[in-house]
């Protein structure tokens, strides 16, 4: 049995705002296991990107209780990689400072984790590209230096908010992959895999990359369904033309809007 990392127990959250009180969040329980790639669907506004800032301690909830591999999170926790929707590079600095600045931030000295960012670098198709600045690189090329920047202190859990949202569609589904291959999807066992929870609008990736998709209602966000991706892995271009791929799309697409018919896409 998976064991569970992060639990979420009646998780709420309500802003003050100068009209009064606005409710984001409300009753959020959901159990994610160490591992398990979860995708979290849902309208504009909905509140997810609050959800993961709270899973990441950087926001504390206002009802309900977050635990982190058994701990209560009360306060920024160390151990998480973040992956924004920009890949918020500091412009002044080489793509390979940018991956350690981590290991700054942590008090470490970047020389020991030099060895570690370019073998990154080199898995994530950036071999070379170290000493470039990040104007020189496309958009996909600077959200994958993003990614290893995340990934440098081989944090258990990541926490992904839209990382692909600002790119075109071929560079997108590029990047799906190329998450996937990085996860260790293929070489990999659950137990040695990081914990991923990704925000995304889009249904299909959401299908194409998690092992579950939580939908979440409009505001206050809740947890609508909770749908297992019962799809083969590894996952391939192939697999979006699958019947069962459809299926699923439509299954969340109905859940999400409550309409019974129509055609799933990106919500």
């Amino acid at each position: 049995m998976t064991k569970t990392l992060i639990d979420l127990d009646k998780v709420g959250m309500t802003y003050e705002a100068a009209s009064g009180p606005v409710e984001a969040l409300a009753g959020i329980t959901s159990a994610i296991g160490a591992g398990e790639f979860v995708s979290l669907v849902g309208p504009s506004g909905c509140g997810k990107s609050t959800l993961l800032r709270i899973v990441a301690g950087l926001r504390p909830a206002t009802s309900g209780t977050v635990t982190v591999s058994g701990r209560p999170v009360t306060q920024p926790i160390p151990d998480i990689g973040m992956v924004f929707q920009a890949p918020i590079l500091l412009k002044w600095r080489s793509i390979l400072e940018n991956v350690l600045l981590p290991a700054e931030l942590a008090g470490k000295d970047p020389r020991t984790l030099r060895s570690r960012a370019e073998q990154l670098l080199d898995m994530a198709g950036l071999g070379g590209f170290g000493p470039k600045l990040p104007r020189e690189l496309s958009g996909g090329m600077q959200q994958r230096a993003a990614l290893c920047r995340a990934l440098l202190l081989d944090p258990p859990l990541l926490l992904m908010d839209e990382p692909f949202g600002a790119l075109d569609a071929m560079t997108r589904d590029d990047m799906a992959l190329e998450l996937l291959r990085i996860w260790g999807e293929k070489d990999l066992s659950r137990d040695a895999r990081k914990t991923v929870l990704f925000v995304t609008h889009s249904i299909p990736e959401a299908v194409f990359l998690s092992d579950r998709v939580l939908v979440m209602s409009a505001r206050p966000g809740r947890v609508a369904a909770d749908l297992r991706i019962d799809l083969p892995r590894p996952r391939t271009v192939e697999l979006r033309a699958s019947e069962a791929f459809g299926k699923l799309s439509l299954e969340i697409f109905r859940a999400l809007t409550g309409r019974t018919e129509g055609a799933a896409g990106t919500a």
